[in-house]
């Protein structure tokens, strides 16, 4: 099929873009008086369902299961996204490491739309039966159940287990054979590891728990982020200036919220011109991500109105729109 074989899934996703909700929309959104009329606005829209009503919570997932809907139907290989599914497959692992080993159960902890979803994680890690798990995770299950179960130690069990989803990231993007697939992967981890950095330097955390924590790869230096972490805020702004994550410094100078949207802008500005592909994989991982990224900030002005922020508070903490 050669380069064409995305031909129809990207003519797709070209109809489904001018669905997507533009700065205006999002703006309407703020500017409406309660969560629930702002809900309304997006139900006229055509979010949600008739099952999912007017809860904010099903209409919201309801949407995501439409966009993975709409990639499991054009994509021509379902594959090259794994590096999207590990964060919640890596997720339903330590959620169902903690129910076990606390012998506490959480309802509505797991996500199920991954390849092993909550319930069938969980009789995995009861019966130890780690060799079903997929890749790098019977070895890092293993480790993290006896690590939990010995020493009670639930940071540990965590930073253990996520770091493994972000080696499987990196793993998956450069799998891929995808340019954009292994770019995003990248950036992911990139953008994971400086998080961990700034969070670290606040809580004083020391540089063998950040180097346990991070993942390497080719956005970032972990060595160097710990030393700048190690040094104190400015220092890790310092750092980012001299990387193609310079914004990342102005945004830890502004605020934590804004240190937090930059985050999520920063993959949006790296896929925006996936727009103008036609024969890649890029189109539908742009619009993925743009569709996680819309959802994301229509829960944030939602939760934010229900808690009576005003419109500014909750402007400074959207994300930019892909469209």
């Amino acid at each position: 099929m050669g380069n064409t074989k995305y031909t129809y899934a990207v003519a797709r996703i070209r109809a489904l873009e001018t669905s997507l909700l533009t700065n205006a929309v999002i703006e309407q959104l703020i500017a409406c008086p309660t969560a629930e009329q702002a809900l309304q606005l997006l139900i006229e829209k055509g979010w949600g369902d008739a099952a999912s009503g007017n809860d904010m919570d099903a209409v919201l997932n309801r949407e995501e299961e439409k966009t993975w809907q709409v990639i499991r139907d054009v994509a021509p290989d379902m594959s090259v996204f794994d590096v999207l599914s590990y964060p919640k497959l890596y997720h339903n692992l330590k959620a169902a490491i903690k129910e076990v080993c606390t012998e506490v159960r959480n309802p509505h902890i797991f996500y199920d739309d991954c390849s092993i979803p909550g319930e069938e994680m969980l009789k995995i890690v009861e019966s130890k039966d780690f060799s079903r798990l997929p890749g790098n995770m019977p070895g890092i299950a293993q480790e993290a159940f006896e690590t939990l179960l010995h020493t009670r130690d639930g940071q540990l069990c965590d930073i253990m287990i996520d770091k493994a989803a972000l080696e499987a990231v990196q793993d998956a993007g450069r799998r891929s054979g995808e340019p954009i697939i292994d770019d995003y992967a990248d950036t992911t981890v990139a953008i994971a590891d400086i998080k961990i950095a700034v969070r670290s330097q606040k809580t004083g955390k020391s540089s063998d728990f950040m180097r346990s924590a991070m993942a390497e790869c080719r956005g970032v230096s972990v060595e160097q982020l710990i030393r700048a972490a190690l040094s104190g805020v400015d220092e890790i702004a310092q750092y980012l200036e001299g990387t193609s994550y310079a914004g990342g410094a102005d945004a830890l100078k502004e605020s934590p919220s804004a240190f937090e949207r930059w985050c999520d802008n920063r993959m949006i500005e790296t896929l925006k011109p996936q727009k103008y592909e036609t024969f890649s994989v890029g189109p539908l991982l742009g619009y993925l991500i743009a569709r996680e990224n819309e959802i994301k900030t229509v829960r944030i002005i939602l939760t934010g109105k229900q808690n009576g922020f005003p419109g500014d508070a909750i402007r400074e903490r959207i994300r930019e729109m892909y469209v």
